[in-house]
């Protein structure tokens, strides 16, 4: 094989290679989808699973870009570019609920080191710069999160065409309000509203009229599909399709709205309840599974909330249902098509969420109190009536998050379980099904970047490390779940296996069943805690002064993934603890496109930064 290609895509594959439609939704809870327990409406994805096989131990990051990282590379997002969301590296405020957590987990000593560029770098290659080298006609429509850009646009890391949502979240609605005087966009907003997008290797420079982000996604995906029809393309295809809901700011079109109206009126803690026998009923957990009590003393219980204050909260509670249904409605669209042009059956489809769900309470964050409540109250309208449409700004919180990560413990930016322990479910192409009975339910632990090496193995390519056009690239972490998957294998991963993982100072080590975890303040104790996951899901039972020798040997793992992966930790517990120099100290001034300022987007070269970069030598870090 040459260094700049990777294999034809014939070895160990049919003489027709399956298609790849891979989905990810942002910020979905473990039990959102019907099929794993909710009870939002989603029946084109419950079919899916009912023809395919979901999985009840999946694991992504604890937040998105991480996590998108990880699917495109294979590798761990330390290693790829993405060692935090480059937002919170930015601001060390930007995931702090309290004053003390700002001060003393402060994302500086992060910046500009190797592994948190804030994109994905150039020690991976990509999977659709793979699949394409091999014949593939790559695409995407969706959320990118990996680079702001032109030369990180998906364009420019193997998809051939891709229509592209840039930055973290934004109005879905693509409202932008307009100031008035001296008005100005309060921080937490700023990478927070604007749609940013890219098509191929050009910035949009408008959205349409009608744009609502799901249904701007589909009807992209499905015109990509219909343009390869029409153009007699017979290459196999790798569909990218990564919504940017249901995140919030929670909107949705009025008509999904309309189905949950008066749904959740008894509210989150009888929601939990009611997810927690169902998924129990279907086989998803244990009979007897103990659930982690719910972590929220930073928003009123739902029995102190004053009836007005229940009914919003119910409100973004249907409307952030809305927003799981509108994706499930698109979803539909794109494999109704697959299916009426008889692609479908051998097509490799699979859907997950990058994290869990988005529990912050973003009233109580210093960065969110006063500037920012004061812009929503003058420039969006978040009346009852109105929460959902183009002009409201709202979150759903804690108590909600947890009806949708239960039993887990935390949810989104923990490593808990409740943040990295995602939904996932695969539809085999027809070659490869013969060993899944349909519908079926498995319990093997795996991950988001085993992703990478199963679909190239399905598609007959080889990874190119260690290098890649000229330049040393990484292997893959993740191991190909196909062996499993065609009975060959009895497992995914052997029992032993060890990944870790690490967002903003919060971090975990997985052995086998066991778990150590770490969780700052006022979330956790701040020290490693010890888990037997098999019996204790929920991670409530502390071993850690119980088994102390086991304790001591997986914090020696840990501090080996570290070295592997590059993390640079934010506490001395975690490891090698370095102190920020002077250069990365400044706060806000680490995006490489400032797009949010004025002008930005008419003159985007006039508003970008070459920022610095650092590499740690000893027990300094030092300029590159």
């Amino acid at each position: 094989m040459s260094e700049s290609k990777a294999s034809s895509g014939t070895d160990g594959a049919s003489a027709k290679r399956p298609n790849f439609l891979v989905i990810v939704a942002d910020d979905l809870g473990f039990s959102d989808l019907s099929c794993f327990g909710g009870e939002i409406r989603t029946p084109n994805l419950d079919k899916l699973a009912n023809n395919g096989l979901r999985f009840t131990d999946f694991h992504a990051a604890a937040a998105c870009s991480p996590s998108r990282a990880m699917l495109m590379t294979g590798t761990d997002h330390h290693i790829a570019g993405l060692g935090n969301l480059i937002e919170w590296t930015n601001r060390s405020d930007q995931n702090a609920p309290s004053e003390g957590e700002i001060k003393h987990w402060s994302t500086a000593p992060q910046r500009g080191m190797p592994g948190y560029e804030g994109y994905l770098n150039e020690r991976v290659v990509t999977l659709p710069e793979l699949l394409h080298d091999a014949g593939y006609l790559t695409v995407m429509a969706g959320k990118w999160h990996l680079g702001l850009v032109p030369e990180r646009f998906p364009y420019k890391r193997g998809f051939e065409r891709s229509f592209a949502h840039l930055p973290a979240c934004s109005n879905h609605y693509a409202y932008e309000p307009q100031l008035n005087g001296q008005d100005q966009i309060p921080g937490f907003m700023t990478m927070s509203f604007i749609a940013l997008h890219s098509e191929d290797g050009e910035y949009v420079k408008k959205l349409p009229e009608s744009w609502y982000s799901s249904n701007g996604y589909g009807d992209k995906m499905l015109s990509y599909l219909k343009d390869r029809k029409e153009a007699n393309d017979e290459r196999p295809f790798f569909a990218y399709f990564p919504f940017t809901a249901p995140h919030w700011p929670l909107q949705a079109p009025d008509e999904f709205i309309e189905h949950y109206k008066g749904v959740y009126d008894d509210g989150p803690d009888v929601l939990r309840d009611h997810r927690l026998q169902r998924m129990k009923d279907m086989g998803l957990c244990a009979q007897d599974v103990e659930p982690h009590p719910v972590i929220a003393d930073e928003v009123k219980e739902w029995k102190n909330l004053t009836a007005e204050e229940k009914e919003k909260s119910c409100k973004a509670m249907e409307v952030f249902a809305a927003m799981v249904e509108c994706i499930d409605h698109n979803v539909g669209k794109v494999v109704d098509y697959l299916e009426a042009t008889g692609e479908l059956d051998n097509t490799f489809v699979c859907f997950m969420s990058d994290n869990g769900a988005e529990g912050a309470a973003y009233e109580a964050y210093p960065i969110v109190q006063g500037t920012m409540l004061q812009h929503l109250q003058k420039y969006y309208d978040n009346s009852l009536d109105n929460l959902g449409r183009w002009n409201s700004f709202i979150w759903y919180g804690p108590r909600w998050a947890q009806a949708a990560t239960a039993p887990s413990r935390l949810y989104k930016a923990f490593t808990t379980e409740g943040g990295v322990r995602v939904p996932f479910l695969a539809k085999m192409p027809t070659q490869y099904s013969a060993n899944i009975a349909q519908g079926s339910i498995t319990n093997q632990f795996s991950t988001i970047m085993d992703l990478a090496p199963t679909i190239l193995e399905m598609a007959g390519v080889k990874h190119p490390a260690p290098t890649y056009q000229s330049r040393e690239v990484v292997h893959v972490r993740g191991t190909s779940m196909l062996p499993y998957l065609e009975s060959i294998e009895s497992r995914i991963h052997p029992e032993d296996y060890i990944t870790g993982w690490e967002t903003c100072g919060r971090a975990a080590l997985r052995h086998g069943n066991f778990k150590i975890l770490f969780i700052p303040k006022p979330k956790g104790p701040e020290k490693w805690q010890l888990y037997d996951l098999s019996v204790d899901p929920g991670e409530i039972h502390d071993l850690a002064e119980r088994q102390p020798a086991r304790l001591e040997k997986m914090v020696k793992m840990w501090e080996q993934y570290v070295l592997e992966t590059g993390v640079v930790p934010l506490a001395p517990a975690l490891g090698e603890w370095i102190e920020a120099t002077e250069g990365q100290m400044p706060e806000n001034a680490w995006m490489e496109y400032e797009y949010w300022k004025d002008g930005a987007r008419d003159e985007p070269e006039k508003f970008r930064k070459n920022l610095p970069r650092f590499q740690r030598v000893g027990d300094v870090v030092e300029a590159r």
